[in-house]
């Protein structure tokens, strides 16, 4: 699975190296994501999203139903994991 998040969209970017040689080379700026676990009210159900940190503020700010919702509008989210406890 790539390295993106499900509410915000965000993912990797390329930048310059920077280094004090003639030799020009790319990094990669990795976004700070993780497997969060949250429960869905309106579905009464555990899911698990790939968010980054900015996307865990947008859920606390909008709420998860809100997010999710936003997220599928905009073509971020294409699955669900459920949880089966």
């Amino acid at each position: 699975m790539s390295k993106i998040c499900q509410i915000t969209g965000k993912k990797a970017m390329v930048g310059n190296n920077v280094s004090h040689s003639k030799r020009r080379t790319k990094r990669k700026f990795n976004v700070n994501l993780f497997n969060k676990k949250f429960y869905w009210v309106e579905q009464e159900a555990w899911i698990e999203l790939t968010i980054s940190a900015n996307g865990l503020r947008t859920i606390n700010k909008n709420g998860l139903d809100a997010a999710i919702k936003d997220a599928v509008q905009k073509g971020y989210l294409t699955s669900i994991k459920y949880l089966s406890f």
